[in-house]
């Protein structure tokens, strides 16, 4: 009798073949204490964090925690509906007011998650007779919101203006709407979209929209953390922009923010704002206090990208391949998966949590270590990491102990 997951079997049995043999599971990591925004407790041992996406490390702002409590206080824990029905109290507006003054749009619309968002969006500006262009290593929620929308869907070579041009050019005699969709900070290698290369390519073109998902750049770029479209300096040139409050931000939920006419019939069409229950009231109060935070966190940008660097170059000079761009996120590449698993295996045993990325999910088929600082990383412990980091890969034979040098540059 055919199982109802069989279908899955190829996969269950590339998992169970990369998994095999004794330590942990990477994908089933339980932190047992959280001690601060770098450390916590997994399998009772401190260890520290070097995959959260905590970049600004405002999860413990004292401003937040207040606000979340108050808030927790004066309306309880859920809302228990959705937007359109019980589910938008004072806070959810007062919400999308400060998303609107931080993005200087005119509109902005909150979502539960940041993969509803895209996922909600996407599905729901174009529709047949449309025209989307992704680039290829967009994240998986923008695919899935893409593959909803019934809108052709049309893949440029990544972070290439040039092939996009070029796609776009076929397009020329078709009727319909286009909208052009990247991310800011790719966050598996952390490489940024060449943005004013993108803007200039729509421009180029008659009916033609972009879409940029700055989950990674938000509060990491831009002087006042709006992303890569304030640090190129085209925010009046980007239609959308989605994020999510689950990065810099430092809690959960997501939004879409846009001065186009007439944007806020999304929530009476989008479905996932429509019948998705809204976000708790002290989820909301924490994400509008650590807005400001971002918009005033110039020295935490400051003090990320200099986390950045002293990773990013600790890694390379002990001989590592390190496949991302000076980014927050800093992701070391593995010969194949099975060597990916043994190497994290060997820095959780040792105290090191980083993220594990493996084909079909990453750019290229690499097997990454993925790694994503926090503004609070101390030096100390980043020469932690990366020495952690060297006595792995001697262990595995990927680096030579005659290349032992500095820990960092």
């Amino acid at each position: 009798m055919p199982g109802i997951f069989d279908r899955f079997s190829n996969l269950m049995g590339q998992r169970d073949a990369i998994l095999a043999g004794d330590g942990a599971d990477p994908f089933q990591v339980r932190m047992d204490d959280v001690i601060s925004q770098t450390e916590a407790i997994i399998a009772g041992k401190r260890t520290i964090l070097c995959g959260t996406n905590n970049y600004l490390g405002l999860t413990f702002a004292p401003e937040a925690l207040k606000a979340a409590h108050d808030a927790l206080d004066a309306f309880g824990t859920g809302t228990t509906g959705s937007r359109v029905a019980n589910g938008t109290y004072s806070g959810h507006k007062e919400l999308e007011n400060t998303l609107c003054e931080f993005f200087n749009k005119d509109h902005a619309i909150v979502f539960s998650t940041g993969f509803l968002a895209n996922a909600g969006v996407l599905s729901t500006l174009m529709g047949p007779g449309d025209y989307i262009l992704m680039d290829a290593d967009c994240h998986a929620s923008i695919y899935d919101g893409v593959r909803a929308s019934q809108a052709e869907i049309i893949r440029f070579k990544h972070n290439d203006a040039a092939d996009l041009d070029k796609r776009l050019a076929r397009l020329v005699d078709k009727p319909g709407n286009k909208l052009i969709v990247i991310e800011g900070i790719y966050s598996m290698l952390g490489d940024k979209a060449p943005m004013a290369e993108i803007v200039a390519v729509k421009k180029k073109h008659a009916n033609t929209f972009l879409l940029s998902d700055e989950a990674h750049s938000m509060g990491v770029l831009g002087r006042y953390g709006r992303g890569l479209p304030e640090e190129v300096g085209c925010e009046d040139d980007v239609d959308f922009i989605v994020g999510t409050f689950s990065k810099s931000v430092g809690t959960v939920g997501g939004f879409v923010v846009s001065s186009y006419p007439d944007f806020g019939m999304l929530r009476l069409v989008c479905r996932a704002y429509i019948f998705t229950a809204s976000l708790p009231p002290s989820v909301v109060a924490s994400a509008t206090v650590n807005l400001g935070l971002v918009k005033s966190g110039g020295a935490l940008r400051t003090r990320l990208m200099r986390n950045a660097k002293v990773l990013h170059s600790g890694l390379s000079e002990i001989g590592l391949k390190v496949a991302s761009d000076l980014s927050p996120v800093v992701a070391v590449v593995a010969p194949d998966p099975q060597v990916a698993v043994a190497f994290w295996r060997g820095l959780i045993e040792a105290g090191v949590y980083v993220n594990l990325a493996l084909p079909p999910a990453t750019p290229y088929g690499y097997s990454l270590l993925r790694c994503s600082l926090c503004a609070v990383h101390t030096e100390e412990q980043l020469r932690k990491v990366v020495s952690i980091f060297e006595s792995v890969a001697i262990n595995l034979g990927l680096i030579e102990r005659k290349v032992r040098r500095s820990a960092v540059g």
